[in-house]
């Protein structure tokens, strides 16, 4: 789940602490300004082209830069890429590169010019499955990518064979496998990503993209300088000493659970718009315990304040201006599924439970009767309506033509009304109720809802939705079932596996369109609630169970919407497309949107409004642009800062357009 993997992070861009005498990092002057903060979850790798991590996004971030940016405001600015065009069927974006930008050593000496060539050399180490890259956003996106990684996997498998003595020769293993030699002949010359010379790039893509300059935003779209990579091999990334850097910062210093401490870039082609010079990171185990202390001390500049301290420090004099709430975080979405493959115990009835999935009345039931403000006082008690989101897609996170996705018409209804509405549900309840007994259902309905208990607040926010609904609907119609997964492994033991029948369940962006909140609903490999699962397919060795003709009726006309809509180039058009697919499966309860994401409460010298606004990926996590505040903004100032952000915000997108 994101609240535990992006916890560093998180003090990442709210916090850091004081660690004086780093032996690689440049001493701090008097008049350094620092940016102090601990953290508990420690960096797997610097490798920006292999990870997906959301603690390594906040810890390379800074460190290396892509080839455009955004402002505080979401709106996309230059950066490695001065310019850019693409040609009218959307197929073919060419940039042209900032000259003059240099690759650097940790210490900051010169190593090379960043060149066109850097990005071609990223792509050809993607694509080669060795690697064991990111290879998401270029599958599908660059052309002849996806191919050459298949036959890439092919030839790495038939080498591995070989090596490990159970075939003479690659062409030995061809044979064996019926593969014919010829059917492997693609080159990375093939792959469509060109310099056409020292500083014009060029990406051939397999479709049109509208939204592609999101997609290049992304870690596998960062430059490498191919012979420090080759030299590297697979230390590549591993410390600050095996990396190259052309960001703001460089990694001064990095010690295991101790210590990372990053300095301002002296080669920096942007540096007048570093105003923090020093970035320091301790290590601690119990960083959310004591960072609330330490921040009262002057020690960190931001802290966490967690649900069980909160309603105290507001309450408190002398803590009261010190805390804040966190703008919503748009780019994780979070929903109630109901299962359509139950792979659970006997004891939680998984037979009875698929009478009643199958049964759209049941589902509406549930959608109706969810009250969302009320789960979501747990983690902002005094403004869960701030993170209530009507629809999959959140509010603010993709605009066409002025008009943001979510008010296009399918959606519009969808997205101005709550969904919890009581009268409703009693009425679907008493529909559902005899089709469920004509079918040979029995009442109540066990339904297994599983929750992380490493994921702070989740088991509360539970307890009130099991409360709620059956206080509702009546225990004699459900029986909501809290069982706590494991702490570790959760999403592959309980969401991958089936074994839940209705449970909260997220997806986070991957650039900027509808169509990165598809992936919980598609057909191809769908371990979210399975509701495309065929009888051919198998889940943990069983065979798949069929569905209702009714559910796979719904199901099937779903996927022709969505389809309709991801091939539609053009925004608006595209953008109307994909919202009818949307709004119905919304409308068949097929989801229940329930929030967008929170960062909780915190005390921070951080003004939340600073950081370049993107409600995916990398983007937030840089410092660029960013100052301390004298003084931590109180929940008041915050509230009218984010009130002028979304104005001001709204008119610098017409501006840009």
């Amino acid at each position: 789940m994101k609240k535990i993997l992006l916890t560093a992070a998180l003090l990442m861009l709210a916090a850091p602490v004081f660690a004086s005498g780093s032996r690689n990092a440049a001493p701090a002057s008097s008049s350094d300004v620092v940016y102090r903060s601990l953290y508990s979850g420690e960096v797997s790798t610097y490798n920006y082209l292999l990870t997906a991590n959301g603690n390594d996004w906040a810890a390379y971030a800074n460190l290396v830069d892509t080839l455009i940016e955004y402002d505080k405001y979401g709106v996309i600015k230059p950066a490695l890429a001065t310019s850019w065009k693409h040609s009218d069927d959307l197929m073919v974006w060419t940039f042209t590169i900032r000259q003059g930008v240099k690759w650097v050593d940790h210490t900051g000496k010169t190593i090379a010019d960043v060149t066109a060539n850097d990005w071609v050399s990223t792509a050809h180490y993607i694509v080669e499955a060795s690697n064991g890259a990111h290879f998401g956003l270029y599958d599908g996106y660059v052309k002849n990518a996806h191919e050459y990684y298949e036959q890439s996997g092919t030839r790495m498998v038939a080498d591995n064979a070989v090596k490990a003595g159970e075939y003479r020769a690659v062409e030995d293993y061809y044979a064996a496998k019926n593969i014919d030699p010829a059917s492997l002949s693609l080159t990375l010359n093939d792959i469509g990503v060109k310099a056409l010379d020292t500083y014009t790039l060029q990406y051939t893509l397999e479709r049109p993209v509208s939204y592609y300059l999101s997609v290049v935003s992304n870690g596998p779209y960062m430059p490498v300088y191919k012979p420090f990579l080759d030299q590297q091999g697979i230390s590549f990334g591993i410390s600050n000493e095996n990396l190259l850097y052309n960001g703001a910062y460089l990694l001064a210093n990095h010690k295991p659970q101790q210590e990372r401490v990053y300095v301002k870039n002296p080669a920096y082609w942007d540096k007048a718009h570093v105003f923090i010079d020093k970035l320091e990171y301790t290590y601690n185990a119990e960083a959310a315990r004591l960072s609330p202390v330490m921040f009262q001390r002057g020690e960190v500049e931001n802290a966490t304040i967690n649900s069980e301290l909160v309603t105290q420090w507001l309450s408190n004099p002398a803590t009261k201006d010190l805390v804040r709430n966190s703008p919503p975080d748009r780019s994780y979405s979070y929903f109630y599924l109901f299962n359509f493959e139950p792979r659970f115990d006997a004891a939680y009835e998984p037979d009875n439970w698929l009478i009643a999935v199958n049964n759209e009345n049941f589902r509406q039931s549930l959608f109706y009767a969810l009250d969302r403000l009320r789960a979501l006082s747990v983690l902002a008690p005094d403004a869960p309506e701030s993170l209530i989101n009507n629809s999959i897609t959140p509010v603010a996170f993709a605009v066409a033509a002025g008009k943001d996705y979510t008010q296009y018409p399918a959606l519009k209804p969808i997205s101005d009304r709550d969904s919890f509405i009581p009268a409703q549900a009693l009425e679907y309840k008493a529909r559902a109720m005899p089709e469920l007994r004509a079918a040979g259902a029995t009442f109540p309905i066990k339904i297994l809802m599983p929750y992380n208990p490493a994921v702070a607040n989740w088991d509360k926010e539970c307890q009130l939705v099991e409360q709620q609904l059956e206080a509702l609907l009546g225990t004699d119609y459900i029986d909501i079932i809290l069982e706590a997964g494991p702490s570790t492994g959760f999403l592959q033991s309980i969401r991958r596996s089936g074994k839940y029948a209705f449970m909260k369940c997220n997806c986070g962006a991957g650039y900027v369109d509808p169509e990165t909140w598809i992936t919980p609903f598609v057909a191809r490999d769908n371990a979210y609630n399975f509701m495309y699962q065929d009888e051919s397919k198998a889940v943990d060795g069983k065979p798949a169970i069929n569905k209702s003709a009714a559910t796979q009726a719904l199901t099937t006309e779903y996927m022709r919407l969505q389809e309709l809509g991801r091939a539609i180039a053009d925004v608006v058009p595209r953008y109307t497309a994909l919202a009818e697919a949307e709004a119905f499966a919304i409308n068949h309860a097929l989801a229940v949107p329930f929030s967008v994401d929170t960062y909780g409460y915190v005390a921070s010298r951080i003004d939340p409004f600073e950081p370049q606004y993107a409600p995916f990926g990398i983007p937030p996590f840089r410092f660029k642009g960013v100052r301390l505040l004298a003084k931590p903004m109180s929940n008041d100032e915050y509230r009218a800062a984010y009130t002028r952000w979304l104005k001001e915000r709204e008119a610098a997108i017409a501006a840009s357009n």
